[in-house]
């Protein structure tokens, strides 16, 4: 039978419209994730995350680069991803404050959670102003490579669970190896500092898993505390700055995801040559920035802490 060009156009039309359809229904973000589906809080848990799922499944990170975990809060369509996802990994210890009431939330609807830090003989805040035990911990882990290495193990026993099909202590433990190799590399990085000079001043109480890890010493911060939600009185940034003083501290150590303005105000109070050089601390960095992977910012760290001290 002979189509007018007329009719043949309309017939095609209609088959890419149908097309369209069963695309739509197919692509519109309903469908099943491949493999097991992981919800992570930070950037940095993200990254020990994706290096232990590798393509057996989807990691999906809340916070996004260089925003601050202690007050992030999370969107619906967030909450929704937590509710849905095999395996949730949280840090705790009171990180994500911001989150805490959506998580305790989900736990309690059922959703699987996982929270690494209190699982890695966390340390005590070296100034410990707490209410309670929880609280008195340092969070921080992720800045000791080798406590790192044991959450990914943790990680991969826990989605052995989830799912036995896969071997992901293949992964977990190459990663950790990894980790072990930069512990080894930040060592010889920081081999650079003096021991009279392995002192610091931070913005906040963060770097005490790196002090007890490269035998440091943190001997004040500008924000009291292990949140950087509090504020400092006139009081304590006048002793802050006797302390630089006294200390003959070279460095205030910032951070990417706080404001430096206060760093700034007590470097100049103290005078010399002290200078506010900037961690990466809460939030990995961007691609490209030195800190775009857990292993990427742990020896960018390392070496700009040498070379300030140095």
């Amino acid at each position: 039978m002979n189509h007018r060009p007329g009719q043949t156009m309309r017939t095609l039309s209609a088959l890419l419209v149908v097309v369209a359809l069963l695309s739509g229904a197919c692509g519109d973000g309903s469908t099943e994730t491949a493999g097991v589906r992981v919800v992570a809080t930070t950037t940095i848990l993200g990254d020990v995350a994706r290096n232990v799922v590798g393509d057996d499944g989807s990691v999906e990170v809340l916070l996004p680069v260089g925003a601050d975990p202690h007050d992030y809060q999370a969107s619906a369509r967030q909450v929704a991803a937590i509710q849905e996802a095999d395996l949730v990994i949280a840090n705790g210890l009171g990180l994500e404050e911001g989150l805490a009431d959506v998580l305790e939330s989900a736990a309690a609807d059922g959703a699987n959670l996982l929270t690494v830090a209190p699982l890695l003989d966390p340390l005590p805040f070296g100034n410990d102003n707490a209410d309670d035990a929880e609280a008195g911990e340092d969070p921080h882990v992720w800045l000791d490579p080798l406590r790192m290495a044991d959450a990914t193990r943790i990680i991969a026993a826990e989605l052995t669970k989830v799912d036995g099909s896969v071997d992901w202590t293949i992964r977990g433990d190459a990663y950790a190896d990894e980790l072990a190799t930069v512990d080894d590399k930040a060592q010889a990085i920081l081999e650079a500092v003096p021991p009279q000079d392995r002192k610091l001043v931070t913005n906040h109480d963060a770097l005490g898993y790196f002090a007890s890890r490269y035998e440091f010493e943190v001997v004040g911060v500008v924000i009291p505390g292990g949140s950087t939600l509090a504020e400092p009185s006139s009081a304590e940034l006048t002793e802050l700055v006797s302390v630089v003083e006294r200390e003959q501290v070279r460095a205030i150590f910032a951070e990417t995801t706080n404001p430096e303005v206060i760093a700034d105000a007590v470097a100049a109070e103290a005078g010399g040559d002290v200078i506010v050089v900037e961690l990466f601390t809460g939030s990995l960095g961007e691609a490209g920035s030195g800190a775009g992977t857990l292993i990427e910012m742990l020896t960018t760290n390392a070496e700009r802490i040498a070379q300030a001290l140095s």
